[in-house]
């Protein structure tokens, strides 16, 4: 591999902007940016996830969700290039249908918990619906691949099924809302 980054500090976001993988700059605060912040921060959400114990059907496939993040990063900062791939998409579909065939269905809403690998999880789906909405934001005022819309709305619900998946493989309850519960009841 050769040194892509010979120096990591340039100086020329001093004044707020940053470059694009095509060169052009914009301002940090752009819908563009922001989105792009997005997905690295849900791309480390998942990578602090990896730290813990976690199912290896779930863990080896975060671990490929988190090249993919990556490849959704520099379609976000080419504008006009497309990463992400229908087969993508199939592949989340195929693996969030597996883990589901193993759980009971769901008859109330849960919260993040249960355990910590599960939270951890619940905040990754919490990001990842962020960053889709980022992108949809972004899509208002400039063209985006429908693709990377539909991957981060099935990686949002695979992340859900894997909190369960999680919670399940260390025989840990999930945790049930109930509106009935009291503050200081």
């Amino acid at each position: 591999m050769s040194n892509r980054l010979t120096k990591i500090y340039t100086k020329t976001g001093d004044t707020g902007s940053t470059g694009l993988g095509d060169g052009t700059r914009t301002l940090k605060c752009s819908d563009r940016i922001e989105a792009i912040g997005t997905v690295d921060e849900l791309n480390c959400v998942i990578g602090l996830l990896l730290c813990e114990s976690l199912p290896d059907q779930v863990s080896d496939f975060l671990t490929k969700v988190q090249h993919q993040l990556f490849d959704l990063g520099s379609e976000l900062s080419v504008p006009g290039y497309i990463a992400m791939t229908d087969e993508n998409i199939e592949n989340i579909e195929n693996k969030l249908d597996a883990m589901n065939l193993n759980l009971e269905p769901l008859k109330e809403f849960i919260l993040p918990g249960g355990s910590r690998s599960s939270a951890l999880c619940h905040q990754a789906r919490a990001v990842c619906r962020r960053a889709e909405r980022c992108i949809i934001r972004l899509e208002q005022n400039e063209k985006i691949s429908e693709l990377s819309k539909k991957y981060l709305n099935r990686l949002s619900d695979y992340l859900f099924v894997a909190c369960r998946t999680i919670n399940k493989s260390l025989s840990v309850e999930d945790v049930y809302w109930s509106s009935k519960r009291m503050s200081g009841s």
